[in-house]
């Protein structure tokens, strides 16, 4: 009986070292998936809790606690390095002191020590402002999809990057805050093409407006383009082709719009007023399909 199961023992033993051999690669890659899995996870909530943490910060004017969320090489798809992008976040601040944000994250890849969250971004501020004598309320509404781009740094994860697909802002003083208007533009083009961009506003009828569309690079300093006014036409869409500059430099469309009302105040005489202002502001990217292909942040 002992040498039956000796010879058991045995059997087993050399079928075990078999299929061990056999498949301890198998088992050594399931290992190492397991493993990789596991780091990805805790790496994704990692990244979700700094963008938590990105939108509390904005939202409270941080400056310091969202600047140490930065990687100092930062830079974005306009170029601009991490010391004038926060230039312009302390300056959109002191412009709009009451200015919160929103961030819905749509999806998180990693790769090592390397990550992308896409994003929905949304910013809501008032503001005041004084036209003829006469306060008028305002309110901003922002609204961006895009993607962060993150690497981990001695340990740390930072965010290293950002490319914004597409951006709309609308700026509203006084009665525009109730009429629908919107700039429609292409999110991207290339170098030297040529592009419409086209503003509709649902005017009441006793409204009228005149209104601009300017194209502007986004560039730091940025460069104020000059401004033509044109009455809207009677369809209430007014168009305007631009030109692509031939830089590669992302793109801002901007509508400046103004607003005037008339009432009858005696049989005889009949007051015009300006009754509000509008900035609609979209992006346009101008992209070379080659030389801005997607990189390996």
């Amino acid at each position: 009986m002992k040498r039956i199961i000796s010879s058991i023992l045995i059997g087993l033993f050399v079928f075990v070292n078999l299929y061990t051999s056999a498949e301890a690669g198998f088992f050594s890659e399931k290992k190492s998936e397991i493993i990789q899995n596991y780091q990805d996870r805790t790496a994704e909530r990692t990244i979700r809790k700094i963008l938590e943490k990105q939108t509390k910060y904005a939202s409270k004017h941080d400056y310091t606690g969202l600047f140490n969320l930065y990687a100092n090489d930062f830079i974005n798809t306009d170029g601009f390095t991490k010391d004038v992008y926060f230039t312009l976040i302390k300056d959109t601040w002191a412009s709009y002191p009451d200015i919160t944000y929103t961030t819905d994250i749509k999806d998180i890849i990693v790769d090592g020590d390397k990550a992308s969250a896409e994003v929905y971004e949304t910013s809501l501020a008032t503001t005041t402002q004084l036209n003829e004598g006469i306060k008028l309320f305002g309110e901003l509404h922002s609204y961006s999809n895009g993607v962060y781009y993150f690497k981990k740094i001695k340990g740390k994860w930072l965010i290293s990057g950002e490319k914004v697909y597409n951006e709309k802002s609308f700026l509203k003083y006084g009665d525009t805050r109730f009429i629908n208007m919107d700039l429609i533009s292409p999110e991207k083009v290339t170098p030297n093409e040529y592009y419409t961009a086209s503003l509709k506003i649902d005017l009441p009828e006793n409204a009228f407006a005149i209104a601009s569309i300017g194209k502007d690079e986004i560039v730091y300093p940025q460069e104020q383009a000059e401004e033509v006014f044109r009455k809207m036409p009677d369809d209430n869409i007014l168009e305007r082709m631009f030109y692509a500059n031939k830089n590669g430099k992302n793109e801002y469309n901007v509508a400046s719009i103004g607003v005037s009302k008339s009432e009858q105040i005696t049989p005889e005489k009949i007051r015009v007023y300006i009754a509000g202002l509008a900035f609609i502001m979209t992006r346009v990217n101008v992209e070379d399909e080659v030389k801005d292909a997607p990189e390996d942040k």
